[in-house]
């Protein structure tokens, strides 16, 4: 089994504290489960409930959640049991009250007056309650926005982390063949999306699947003109095109992937963005690689979209890896004009070619890794439409 070691450990921490020392921090405090994840290797279903791991410039971490979940971090993370500290469950839901009451007296001890204290001022599970509370408790400390400091430190995986990809992208291969086996005239909607579950959890072989940061997408019809929409119980027809989204996980990394199911004749606006697409895509693999600004692949997007006489605002894709619900994005580099990363060796992303159009809608999607001279993807699925009863 794949291991993420003591020593990769260190070297994410230091890379952080590097990021922190320039960002003028004396203490970072987390609280986005995949950071959480990143970091310590914490992993339970317990963000729902305020949790914050406090990472000084220097010295010990401690992680603070609930009383029942402590023992839990003491099961998955590194952590010694000494540096889980569990806040009174007699804070949990009040109204007047917040664990973070406690967590910020605890942490006045540690932060001297003076200090600036970074936190994830947009992650998920980061509450504008928790926020005042930390306030009240911290006076005269500065709270700034980290700008998701950890997020970015992620953005270039290690040779493991790839690895880990490799095996979560066999669970979304039979996510999609569980897909594109199902769906079909008279089927209902909830049975296909109950076949990628089975097959997102079971995995394959001795890959077992982890649970999704997002459920299985499946707009159909009409209404594929609208992307994130789920399932209902109504039942696939002749000529329904059917886009699917979802992803493979496992041990908390994501392979997302994107294909559209026709069932019966396509309509010829359909196959004239399918042509677009794939010719886009092209462009866009072909352009990938080590050095090549984000905003040059965003360009070789837009222009092939261009020739084809359609464009597309939203962007194309974001960067991807260890995700949590409810997304598993990591809220940094943004596949679009005007970003203005360069791309690395190692930086993993969801390309999007989603074309939303008005009726209709079309999307294909690889995950990839960049490398020194293009682009590894994850995945090997015919990128055309994906025809059924024809």
């Amino acid at each position: 089994m794949i291991e993420i070691t003591a020593e990769e450990y260190a070297r994410r921490l230091a890379a952080v504290r590097t990021r922190m020392i320039e960002a003028g921090l004396d203490a970072l405090l987390v609280s986005d489960p995949a950071n959480l994840y990143y970091l310590i290797g914490y992993n339970a279903w317990s963000f729902y409930t305020p949790q914050v791991l406090f990472v000084p410039a220097s010295g010990e971490l401690v992680f603070h959640t609930r009383a029942m979940d402590a023992p839990g971090a003491t099961r998955t993370s590194w952590l010694p049991a000494e540096h889980i500290l569990g806040y009174p469950e007699s804070l949990v839901h009040r109204p007047t009250e917040h664990p973070f009451d406690v967590v910020g007296d605890q942490l006045a001890e540690q932060l001297p007056k003076g200090s600036v204290i970074g936190i994830e001022a947009d992650a998920h599970f980061f509450s504008p309650k928790a926020y005042l509370a930390l306030q009240r408790a911290l006076p005269g400390r500065e709270l700034v926005d980290s700008q998701e400091l950890v997020n970015w430190v992620r953005v270039v995986k290690s040779d493991t982390e790839i690895a880990l990809m490799r095996l979560a992208a066999r669970a979304t291969t039979a996510a999609m063949t569980a897909a594109i086996d199902s769906i079909d005239v008279g089927v209902r909607q909830n049975d296909v999306a109950a076949r990628i579950s089975q097959a997102q959890i079971t995995g394959t072989g001795e890959v077992w699947g982890d649970y999704p940061a997002i459920v299985p997408m499946l707009p159909t019809g009409a209404a594929a003109d609208t992307p994130h929409l789920t399932w209902t119980a109504q039942r696939f027809v002749d000529d329904d095109a059917v886009v699917v989204e979802l992803a493979g996980a496992h041990r908390r990394y994501h392979v997302p992937l994107a294909r559209t199911i026709m069932l019966g004749t396509p309509s010829e606006e359909l196959r004239r963005t399918e042509a677009a697409v794939a010719e886009g895509l092209a462009d866009v693999l072909d352009t990938i690689a080590d050095g090549v600004p984000v905003d040059t692949v965003a360009q070789a997007w837009t222009a092939a979209l261009k020739r084809r006489g359609l464009s597309k605002e939203s962007r194309l894709g974001y960067s991807v890896g260890i995700g949590y619900p409810p997304d598993w994005g990591e809220r940094t580099v943004s596949i679009r004009s005007g970003d203005p990363t360069v791309l690395r060796t190692n930086m993993t992303f969801h390309i999007i070619c989603g074309m939303w159009m008005t009726g209709y809608g079309y999307e294909v999607s690889e995950t990839v890794r960049v490398t020194g001279t293009g682009v590894e993807c994850f995945t090997e699925f015919p990128r055309q439409l994906l025809t059924k009863g024809t």
